[in-house]
């Protein structure tokens, strides 16, 4: 019961109070006729009869004498609909009330300052991961049945803080696996979302167990070319087609560029679909080009940064942030890449509390860019029975 309430009803059934037989012999409180509490026949007879007629089987039983009645909970059949089983017991002569078994919670706060611990060594340079209070957010999730989608370059997923724990990873510029797993950018985008935690190894991703898929739609030039990496319509629109295909409900693009039709349009329909779109805000701070300017695409900006933040949606961690690098190794990056994959990572935690979440419960439950978002703060108001300031 306590593990899958869902599976148990309660009934009762009339057992009033019955004098105890007087027989001769027995002690003196035998002789005074005293009413008292028993399971009597009729009530045992009922209940056997219920018992059989619904296909239950007996959990637990107990009286209650202040109503005259006894109280059993019954374990429903497999196959059975508890609304609908319950629906019939009420209409059943016999039965006085019939109920499904109910959880309830206790009405405390948290102690403030609480969080999950973890053994990671660098988790002490994580100052964004702290500034959003993310250890505290990991009390109650850490991303579990949320999916994100990374449009990006490759990664080195058999990165140790990443091994196992890529979903699917497509190279939609190359053959070349070897570039693939070199490719710096990726890897530290997909470093802030998911690195593992408690694995006694570096850092911990803001959502660690969120199901990440990678598509390679950028690369690097050869050396000694620029160190940025580079995309084009093509490749950038067979990643948002390949995501369309996918139930990822949370897409990251750490990338921009000019204003594109068929990219908006493929982004267009993404979030028709009720995904939610991630996007680093362009350097000059502005929200123009793509996909920033999209409408619907929430555009992250660095938090205390300099450059205008105005139409930034949300600001995020973007400066000296310690994340994953290729070769197993640590680094740290800035940029609103790393910010827009801090909330990415965020959005999952959300998302996995509250599957159901739009993007307008999401802007506003994060605070609409006024501040770096209090991770801790946003997933205790998206519990179920606290206060919701993410309800439609």
């Amino acid at each position: 019961m306590q593990a899958n309430s869902e599976r148990f009803v309660v009934v009762t059934v009339a057992n009033p109070l019955k004098p105890v037989p007087n027989r001769a012999g027995t002690s003196l409180p035998g002789y005074g006729g005293r009413a008292r509490y028993t399971q009597g026949d009729q009530a045992a007879q009922t209940l056997h009869a219920i018992a059989q007629d619904y296909r239950l089987k007996e959990a637990a039983a107990w009286p209650i004498p202040a109503l005259g009645v006894h109280c059993v909970v019954f374990e429903i059949p497999l196959e059975a609909e508890r609304d609908q089983l319950v629906a019939q017991l009420s209409r059943d002569a016999r039965v006085q009330l019939a109920q499904a078994l109910q959880d309830f919670s206790m009405h405390a706060t948290p102690t403030a300052g609480a969080e999950v611990s973890y053994n990671d060594p660098y988790l002490s340079l994580q100052s964004g991961f702290a500034a959003m209070k993310t250890a505290q957010a990991h009390r109650w999730s850490t991303g579990k049945g949320a999916h994100i989608a990374v449009i990006d370059t490759g990664a080195q997923t058999e990165h140790p803080e990443l091994r196992g724990r890529i979903h699917s990873a497509e190279n939609l510029v190359d053959a070349d696996r070897f570039r693939f797993e070199q490719d710096r950018h990726g890897t530290e985008v997909l470093g802030i979302i998911a690195a593992a935690g408690n694995n006694r190894q570096g850092i911990v991703g803001i959502a660690p167990d969120a199901r990440i898929s990678l598509y390679k739609a950028c690369w690097y030039q050869p050396a000694p070319a620029a160190a940025l990496a580079r995309c084009n319509t093509f490749t950038l629109a067979k990643a948002l087609a390949a995501v369309m295909a996918s139930d990822a409900r949370i897409l990251n693009l750490s990338l921009g560029g000019p204003n594109d039709p068929l990219l908006a349009e493929l982004l267009a329909k993404l979030l028709k679909q009720e995904r939610i779109v991630v996007a680093a805000q362009p350097a000059a701070g502005m929200r123009n080009g793509f996909p920033a300017n999209v409408p619907g695409v929430i555009t992250v900006g660095v938090a205390d940064a300099s450059t205008v933040k105005a139409e930034a949606t949300l600001q995020a961690p973007g400066r000296d942030v310690l994340t994953l690098a290729p070769g197993g190794r640590y680094d740290f990056a800035s940029g609103s890449s790393m910010a827009a994959a801090h909330i990415s990572g965020l959005i999952a935690l959300l998302q996995a509390l509250a599957p159901g979440m739009d993007r307008q419960a999401i802007e506003k439950t994060l605070g609409h860019g006024a501040t770096m978002p209090d991770a801790a703060l946003a997933l205790e108001a998206t519990l179920p029975g606290t206060r919701r300031v993410a309800e439609r």
